[in-house]
């Protein structure tokens, strides 16, 4: 071990996690090996947390219909095409671990009906830095494929069990499998794994009279009963009254074992556990409502449509599978990854409020109820602030405004920041916020760039067209009179980012080292989304150039749909990030469900 005095210029400015005054160079004393270094500063938050835990979702789908986890009336599925591909989810993954991630989890909805779980986990097992493949299954399927899930590496499992009951299993599940998941459970004791882990949500009226029965399960089965909180989802019809607090189920419990005892946890565990003398396995509890672990959380997930989620709680996620289908760089990535994990909050909403709080079902959130870390921001009328505004910034002790926001740093007290929201009261407009292609009498200039120093720069941006039901088979079964209208479109938009100079008349002509044009098309909606993303070595950006592609690409789309009907809306066009210069920028995307709906209804 080697203790090492290292002088670093902070890189860490350029990422938002210092403020400027303080960034000129730090001094830190690192003890490692060699071959070890600092935790990336891309999955480190504004509170020191440094997130080494990632849950990835395999599938939305699931063999059964848990009460606490999904509507009634069940969840609509994301269309395949715009889930994570194999090849998407393992170069994310490595992504993660080469930044610092060492334990993976695979949840779902239910990871093992996915056909390639097996290969997937042997994948993972081969990437250096990764220490533990672990997976939550309801076990309905885990006798069969435990053999090779174990010869592919798995290290951990936890199982889904409600109630040892199976009349009231198949109640709480509304699907049979109840002596399945108890085949699974001796399996994976079988076969080693220590502690097996068994995840069981307590709801009043429904199982909190077999918390006794449960722990008796730890007497004689290396075991590690997990009592969860119930907690608020989307359909999940949540009431504090269904909730049984920590408290009281080990006041319960205590009654039959006035004995058990508290065992020491490492600082990130999520669960309080206990052990009773000369049981085999051990209970624990995960009190995210009553008494909840944000502060040590280390836990990001990413769901099986491809969208980070900084927390199981928060209903900002970041869609991680649009960016690399834009042709983003693993760099461009991690500063997208950077700028949501610094938004991060120090703790998640209260019960009642996430109880209120807009989120998704909680099968298709992709980690199963053991981590918080954040809390929803709170909503304005007509304002949803949990997107960032459009605003104009001004030049901040030599340190970029915008990106401070993103990361949620607080700005200087002399910054000045324009927000453009749909409130009534917008923020007044400060009379030093200038325009930049206006000179000091407001005529219009061209930008003098001469000073900057080339950087590598990129930008994404997106239009949707809403094709309506007549145009919208015909366009996905290539069946336009015109032809292949997405084929027509992508080469316009490409043409038109070379021509942006030309066309928007104070911009300036740049070389470009790569663009692309990409279609993703939304049944539901009847819509095709365009994604245009440009990249140049110079020394200003790209955003105009990405702007003008996709908005080009929508017209194309228009020209070649129109003869098939007039009834097409191009709307929604917008700059969705901006990387490589003095300003980054980055917008979450927006509620797309909401907005169509909204724009249908007016």
């Amino acid at each position: 071990m080697t203790v090492v005095t290292v002088l670093i210029r902070s890189e860490l400015l350029d990422r938002g996690c210092l403020n400027a005054e303080s960034a000129v160079f730090t001094l830190r004393t690192f003890s490692f090996s060699s071959h070890i270094l600092p935790f990336s500063a891309f999955l480190t938050d504004n509170f020191g947390r440094r997130h080494n835990y990632l849950r990835i979702s395999l599938t939305e789908k699931c063999n059964l219909r848990c009460q606490y986890c999904m509507p009634e009336e069940g969840v609509k599925l994301t269309p395949r095409g715009q889930l994570l591909s194999t090849t998407e989810l393992l170069t994310l993954a490595r992504l993660f671990v080469r930044e610092g991630v060492d334990k993976i989890r695979l949840t779902g909805g239910e990871p093992l009906i996915r056909p390639d779980v097996v290969h997937i986990i042997a994948e993972l097992k081969k990437l250096e830095g990764l220490k533990t493949v672990a997976v939550t299954t309801n076990a309905i399927n885990l006798a069969r494929l435990l053999p090779k899930l174990k010869e592919a590496g798995l290290d951990l499992i936890n199982i889904s069990l409600d109630s040892l009951v199976p009349a009231k299993f198949e109640f709480i599940v509304r699907r049979k499998g109840f002596h399945k998941v108890m085949e699974g459970i001796d399996k994976a004791i079988e076969l080693g794994y220590n502690p097996v882990k068994i995840n069981c949500v307590v709801m009043r009226g429904f199982n909190e009279d077999e918390l006794l029965d449960f722990v008796a399960l730890t007497e004689n089965k290396p075991v590690e009963v997990r009592f969860i909180e119930y907690m608020p989802f989307d359909g999940n019809k949540w009431n504090f009254k269904k909730m049984v607090s920590y408290q009281e189920m080990l006041d319960g419990i205590r009654q039959r074992w006035p004995n058990m005892e508290k065992l020491e946890g490492a600082h990130m565990d999520t669960a309080k556990t206990f052990r009773i003398p000369n049981f085999k396995g051990q209970v624990g509890f995960i009190t995210s409502m009553s008494d909840h672990f944000c502060g040590s959380c280390n836990r990001l997930r990413i769901t099986a449509d491809g969208n980070l989620k900084v927390c199981l709680f928060g209903n900002s996620e970041v869609s991680l599978r649009d960016i690399m289908r834009s042709g983003a760089s693993d760099e461009e990535l991690l500063h997208i990854i950077g700028a949501a994990v610094g938004r991060k909050k120090k703790q998640h909403a209260g019960m009642f409020s996430i109880s209120q709080m807009k989120n998704r079902p909680m099968i298709l959130i992709g980690g199963f109820l053991k981590t918080s870390g954040c809390k929803t921001r709170s909503k304005k009328p007509n304002c949803d602030h949990r997107n960032l505004c459009y605003g104009h910034l001004v030049k901040t002790s030599g340190f970029p405004l915008f990106y401070k926001q993103l990361v949620g740093i607080n700005a200087p007290s002399t910054a000045h920041t324009v927000r453009h929201c749909h409130s009534k009261s917008p923020t007044p407009i400060s009379p030093s916020v200038q325009l930049t292609h206006t000179d000091d009498q407001g005529r219009a200039s061209m930008v003098d760039v001469g000073g900057k120093a080339p950087t590598r720069r990129s930008a994404s941006a997106s239009a949707r067209v809403l094709l309506g039901s007549t145009v919208f088979p015909l366009l996905r079964d290539n069946q336009l009179a015109k032809g292949d209208a997405l084929v027509v479109a992508q080469l316009a938009g490409i043409m038109a980012a070379k021509q942006t100079s030309n066309l928007i008349p104070l911009c300036h002509p740049l070389p470009l080292d790569h663009v692309s044009v990409t279609f993703q098309l939304q049944e539901q909606h009847h819509a095709a989304v365009v994604t245009a993303t440009c990249r140049t070595t110079n020394r200003t950006g790209v955003e105009m150039e990405a702007l003008t592609a996709a908005t080009v690409a929508a017209l194309a789309l228009y020209d070649m749909c129109k003869a098939a009907s007039h009834d097409i809306i191009i709307t929604d066009v917008k700059l969705l990030s901006k990387t490589g210069g003095k300003r980054e920028f980055y917008r979450d995307p927006e509620e797309e469900d909401r907005k169509v709906q909204s724009e249908r209804s007016e």
